[in-house]
């Protein structure tokens, strides 16, 4: 592992599909990757006890998170020949239909991708301390259970 600091994965608000393409854009001279993944995490407008979902307000313990997510990082480059990695996660409210989940990796080679992506995202899920309310459309709300 590394001795790097944890960067601050978070965005506030929705990650907008003008970040993600420009994050993606900036690797496409790199002549070394011959394969892109993404996983893009969407709020879903789910129905739960007959209400839907409008919403999710996230909120993180920011520094043990981003720790997480740096430890993640590191683990996924031990593991992965990985060329390139981006995480970012959305913090405050997010509608239904927008991004809150922006994972990017790149590798020479392609089976690499899809494996270090699945792991990456399962690690998030898993391991790091990031919270969803849901905001119904009667402006109710309930902490989202992960699944």
């Amino acid at each position: 592992m590394s001795d790097k600091k944890p960067k601050n994965v978070f965005r506030e608000g929705a990650i907008s599909s003008d970040f993600i393409g420009n994050s993606i854009y900036k690797h496409q001279t790199k002549t070394s990757i011959g394969a892109h993944n993404i996983f893009l995490g969407q709020v879903r407008a789910d129905e739960i006890d007959g209400k839907t979902v409008a919403a999710i307000e996230y909120t993180a313990y920011e520094d043990m998170a981003n720790q997480k997510f740096h430890d993640i990082r590191e683990a996924a480059f031990e593991k992965f020949e990985l060329t390139c990695m981006h995480i970012y996660h959305s913090l405050g409210t997010v509608k239904a239909g927008e991004i809150c989940l922006f994972v990017f990796v790149s590798s020479p080679r392609r089976k690499v991708v899809f494996e270090a992506l699945e792991y990456i995202v399962e690690a998030i899920k898993a391991d790091v301390p990031v919270f969803g309310k849901e905001i119904f459309e009667d402006t109710s709300h309930q902490w989202k259970v992960n699944n």
